[in-house]
This record gives C-alpha cells, structure tokens and sequence, in this order.
C-alpha cells in the first residue's frame, strides 16, 4: 500500500476546497436557497414587529398604570386635605364653643356678683332704714 506525498495530499486538498467553492457557488444560484433566505428574512421581520407590539403595548400598560396610579394618589391627597380641612373646622368650632362656654360662665358669674351686691345694698338700706326708725321711735 503506497502512502500519499506531501504534493498528493495537497493537491487533494486544493481540490477539495475548489469542490467545495464550486458546489457554494452553485448554491448561491439556486432558487430553493434564495426561497429559504426570503423565508427567513419574513420570519424574522414579523419576529421583530411581534417584539416591537410587545413593546408598544407593554410600555402603554405602563403609562396606563402611571396615569391611574397618579389619579389614586391625587384622590387620596385630595381626601387627606379635605379630612385635615374637616378637622381643622371642628377644632375651630369646638373652640368657638369653648370660647362662648366661657363667656356664658363669666357673664353668669358677673350678674350673681352684681345681684349679690344688689342684695347686700338692700340689705345695708334696710338694716340703716331700721336704724333710723328705731331712733325716731324713741
């Protein structure tokens, strides 16, 4: 059995490769290979514009929810400051209250000061007034 020279081997190879080039080239010009690229530039173009709905539609959820997150937090601020107005009028009032509470108690306490003092100039003119009968009557 004879081994192959160094020339055979390469001219072997030098073959094979010109083979191999000669069959890519005549694949370059086959319509099945061309079909096939064009399938996969369909599919991966309606891939893109799926990824790109996707997208789209993901990033409309989430302005979507920004809007509506906005909205309950505005409505929620707007409770909290009509609760905190709410319980600004009632202390206010409540005070209002007090306050007159406390002008009807001192109002009350300065006409039992003055009937009391009324009372006890009566009673003074009366005690005087016996005085001054008694000393006539004698």
């Amino acid at each position: 059995m004879r081994q192959p020279s160094l020339v055979d081997r390469q001219q072997a190879a030098a073959d094979a490769k010109k083979a191999a080039l000669e069959r890519h080239r005549a694949s370059l010009n086959d319509p099945a290979l061309a079909e096939r690229q064009e399938a996969r530039k369909a599919v991966a173009a309606a891939r893109e514009r799926r990824i790109a709905e996707r997208k789209a539609a993901e990033e409309a959820r989430k302005a979507r929810e920004a809007t509506e997150r906005a909205a309950r937090e505005a409505a929620e601020r707007a409770a909290h400051e009509a609760a905190l107005e709410a319980e600004r009028v009632a202390r206010e009032a409540a005070l209002q209250a007090e306050r007159a509470a406390k002008q009807a108690a001192a109002e009350a306490r300065a006409a039992r000061e003055r009937e009391l003092e009324t009372e006890l100039l009566d009673n003074r003119k009366a005690r005087k007034a016996a005085r001054k009968a008694k000393k006539r009557g004698r």
